[in-house]
Parts: structure tokens; sequence; C-alpha cells
């Protein structure tokens, strides 16, 4: 029995569940912090849980809360079943575990098992020696015959991929930072003991998972060359243009077919408890939908990736969004996308696309309703749900190392990582009496929870609306998609389940756009509830800037 199943849990036992839910992701540093270090903490997560059910989400993803020297702010794990001291303890987290239940909000942990803090004794003990019980734990290889790397790999934060040890007079491989060697996924018993900590977490009581760059869980054992990139071929979907690992075809650092056979293992373990999911990370600038498409398929492996279409920089305009979700479509016929426009990771999209835009908050309640619109699930990051802006962070202020490293042409991660803001007024916007770990920005205090719960109008309250709205109607979270042939601005889609369909109409510009009903629709009824002015008049669909229209086909 699992520790969760005697606390008044409301969450019924559907194995479905993941398909088509809203996933509410909160960066635990930057939620709430109940102790007044600076730092968010698992207790403010739970002080916290009522507003995001309130929310009317299914899930919570935590970001790492495990033991970190926090070179990585947590996606450097030291020690996998504990809870990091900045965090709490393992009885703060058995206590949200029990408070989401109780709220009908399943949890989701972020497990990071591609690699490991280099202060993790697995690879304390691995980089003593060559021969050692764990000599064979992460992935080292010999020098070339003139001391330079075993070969042209390189880390995504900057650098080669490989780091010289003195003691064992050889090279690991980091895909990351040089603190965060990678694990070799090759050895059965590195194998073994990732499934146990699986074990670990979901007899704790999660619901599932979400699984960090899980395509780069195994290497080439050749160690041969990733060939270089043709320029045209280039994108910045998962690397900042000025990283110049854009100019490699990670053919062979990543992405590896041996990674099929280990997720159908890990699916394994989750099959044996009840209502588990995953979603997994899948981070490649060329082939990452035909990767989430081989992720996903079959059932038998992941119940759902996302990859790095929307949240790229590239403009949100209507061909781009049917063009993504037909790439998607012929790439994962048989899988299941988890979609999002912001996370801690990226730019916040209101800033990355709205740069421009004369009305924040239009602009914001559009692109929510359209992602909540689209065919997969959901993932939301904090703070979109207020409509905050990237923050401008000061170099002295950085904490990420990937920002510190390309500043000032890529300036992190740091900006969509800043504190929560809960109240206008109060030291820190509510988020703790410490100095945060991060500044919180002036310009979102105005956009405090305290402020927009007073204006129904509001982003969080169109928010709390749309996905009410999506909620009455099982079409959006389980339906077909079927694009209709508009011209931009407009973008237009049907939704499809069971005996209902659902036309969606969307106004992708900042000036109010009137459309026929297409002639072949027949007989529409719109539908309310939606939060948008939107209206059918004499037989075209009238919508603001930023808006959508919905309505039922007879």
């Amino acid at each position: 029995m699992s520790m969760t199943e005697a606390t008044g849990s409301i969450l019924t036992p559907d194995r479905d569940w993941w398909r088509g839910a809203v996933i509410y992701q909160i960066y635990p540093r930057s939620y709430q912090d109940s102790n007044g270090d600076g730092i968010g903490d698992l207790a403010g997560i739970t002080r916290r849980l009522p507003y995001v059910a309130s929310l009317g989400v299914d899930a919570i993803w935590i970001s790492p809360f495990f033991t970190s020297p926090m070179r990585d702010y947590g996606y450097d794990v030291s020690n996998y079943r504990d809870v990091d001291p900045i965090f709490g303890t393992l009885a703060d987290f058995d206590a949200l575990i029990a408070e989401a239940h109780r709220l009908g909000l399943r949890v989701m942990i972020d497990l990071v098992i591609s690699h490991t803090s280099d202060q993790h004794p697995w690879f304390v003990e691995s980089r003593s020696s060559r021969f050692n019980a764990k000599a064979d734990w992460y992935v080292w290889a010999d020098a070339k015959p003139d001391g330079s790397p075993p070969n042209n790999w390189l880390s995504i934060f900057g650098g080669s991929a490989w780091q010289w040890d003195p003691t064992r007079l050889q090279y690991y491989m980091h895909n990351f930072l040089t603190s965060q060697p990678d694990l070799n996924l090759h050895n059965p018993e590195v194998q073994e003991e990732l499934l146990a900590v699986e074990r670990f977490w979901l007899e704790r009581g999660v619901d599932g998972f979400r699984l960090d760059t899980i395509n780069f869980y195994f290497h080439d054992q050749l160690l041969r060359d990733n060939p270089a990139l043709a320029p045209e071929r280039r994108n910045a979907n998962t690397a900042p243009a000025v990283n110049p690992y854009n100019y490699q075809e990670h053919l062979y650092d990543k992405n590896r077919p041996e990674n099929l056979a280990f997720l159908k293992r890990f699916r394994a373990v989750m099959n044996e408890f009840p209502a588990i999911a995953a979603v997994g990370e899948v981070g490649d600038s060329q082939r990452g939908l035909e990767i989430v498409g081989e992720y996903t398929s079959g059932g038998d492996k992941m119940h759902m990736c996302y990859a790095f279409e929307f949240l790229a920089p590239d403009p949100l305009t209507p061909k781009r969004v049917a063009e993504v979700m037909h790439d998607f479509e012929r790439a994962a016929p048989e899988g299941w996308a988890c979609w999002a426009f912001s996370n801690h990771d990226v730019t916040r999209h209101v800033s990355r696309w709205g740069e421009h835009v004369a009305d924040t908050d239009a602009f914001a309640k559009g692109l929510a309703s359209l992602l909540m619109s689209l065919r997969g699930s959901v993932c939301i990051y904090q703070g979109e749900e207020l409509a905050l802006p990237e923050a401008e962070i000061a170099f002295e202020d950085l904490r990420d190392p990937y920002g510190i490293q390309f500043w000032p042409d890529y300036k992190g991660r740091d900006g969509c990582r800043t504190p929560m803001v809960w109240e206008k007024d109060a030291l820190n916007g509510g988020f703790g009496a410490g100095r945060p770990w991060l500044p919180v920005p002036a310009a979102h205090l105005p956009r405090a929870v305290d402020q927009q719960e007073t204006d129904m109008r509001s982003v969080l309250h169109h928010y709390r609306r749309f996905l009410a709205f999506r909620a009455e109607h099982p079409v959006f979270a389980k339906g077909e998609i079927e694009f209709l042939g508009v011209e931009a601005p407009m973008l237009a889609f049907i939704r499809s389940h069971g005996n209902e369909k659902i036309v969606c109409v969307f106004n992708m510009g900042g000036e109010p756009h009137a459309a026929p009903v297409p002639a072949d629709l027949g007989t529409i009824e719109p539908l309310g509830g939606h939060g948008f002015d939107s209206y059918l008049s004499d037989g075209s669909i009238v919508l603001p800037a930023w808006s959508g229209f919905f309505a039922r086909l007879l």
C-alpha cells in the first residue's frame, strides 16, 4: 500500500488520466519560500496547492528537489532518494503528496537520470580508479595519442563534452556542465539502480514523472565523431544560435536506438502501479518530433513526450501551428504530445513572441486558449497564468551557468525563473521574508495574484474560465484534430470525439477580424463560457484581437 492511500484522496484510478491532461509546472526554488531563506521549498508549494487546484489543472510537475550541490540548480543530483535540505525533508514531500491528492491533483516529479552531480557517491567512487566496483558506471574514455579528447562531441553548455580526470588519466563525458558526468546506461547495473530509484518514488505515492533529457541516455559505444551540420539546417530550437552545439548533427552522442529497450523497462515498472504516467523531454533540433514518435509508439514506452517546436524562438503564426501539428501527425501517428509555450528553460512566451504586442493581456489569453485547444496534453509554467513577462536580470545577479557562459548574446534562463508574485505590496511580492535567490522584478508586481483575483477580466481568471470550459467538453482532451483552410491571421480547426464536433477559430492578430463561416461546415451553434467576446453575425465569425470562437457542429 502506498503512503497516500489513506489520506482522503479524491483521485480516481484512471490509467488514461494523462491523455489530454493539463499539467502545471512548479520550479520549487521560485514558488513560495516558507522559512525566509530566500529559496522556495516543498512546504511553500504545499501552502499554495489550493491556488493551483483553483486553476482547474489535473496535475503538477515539480522540477528537481533532490539532494544537490546546485551547480545546475537541482538538475545535478547527488542523492536520488532524499530531499535537499534547502527544500525540506521527505516528510515535507509526503505532506505535499497528501495535500495534492486531497485536492484532486496528481503529482509528477522531475527525474534526471542521464547524468548525476560529480559529488554523487557513485561518481566519487567511479573516478577513484579504473578498477573499482563503479568504474564503468559513467562514460570514460582514453585520450587520443596527442592527449586530446576522444572525439568531437560538444557539451550543450559550451565547449567539449569531455573533461580530463587526473586520477584515472581518462576523460569522462558530460553533455551539460563538467560537474554533471553522464551515466553509462550501457551498464546493466546502472539501469537496475535507476529503475530502483523510479520504484522508490512510485512507492512513495507519486503519480508519474517528467524525464529530463530523455534522448541523452545512451551514447555510441564506438565513440564516433558527429558529422557537421549544414548551415541551412541549423536552428535555435534546443540551443541558442550563439552555441556551436548547433554546428553538429548529433547522431552519436544522443538519440541512440538502445534507448528504446530501456524505456520499455521503465514503463514496465510504472505499469505495476495504478494510474502512473510519464512525459519525456526530447531535445533535438532536427529529429525532435521523429524521436517523440519513436518513444511514444506501441503503448510500451513513454505515455507522452514534448519536443521544442513551440518552445523555440520562431514566431507563432497560424501557418507555424498547423505545420507543427501536421509534422507531429506524420512523425508520430501512434504518439501523444505534451505541448507547452513556456517552461523553466526558455524565454517566457509573452516576451518571446509578444515584444511588439500592444495588449499583453489579450495576447496571453488568446495563446493560452489556443494551447489548450490543440490535440495533446498541456503544460502550463508557473506565472504564465499571470502573463508574467521575461525578467531583465543584471549580470551581477545571474545564477544560471548557461547564461554566464554566453552572456550577453544569450542571457540564460534566470529571466523565466524569478520568484512567483503573490501580493503586489508585500515584501518580495509575497514570495518570502528573506532576500530571494533571484530578484523579484518590479514589472511583475502589478500582475501579482492578489491584483488579478479581484479583476474578473484578468488573465488569471481567463485561465480558470477556459480550463473549466475545456473540462466541459471531452473533445479537447481526447479528440482528433482537422485543420480548416483559412487565411492569416485566422487559424481554424475541428476537434472531434465520439458524436461531438467543435469548430475552433482563432484570431492570431492584433486587430479585430471577421471571417465567413466555411460553406462546407454546415450549421454551427456558438458555445459560451470560454471568456471571449467573439460572436456569429450574418454568416461571419467576428473576433476581437487575439481571441477565439468556439461552436458545436450540428
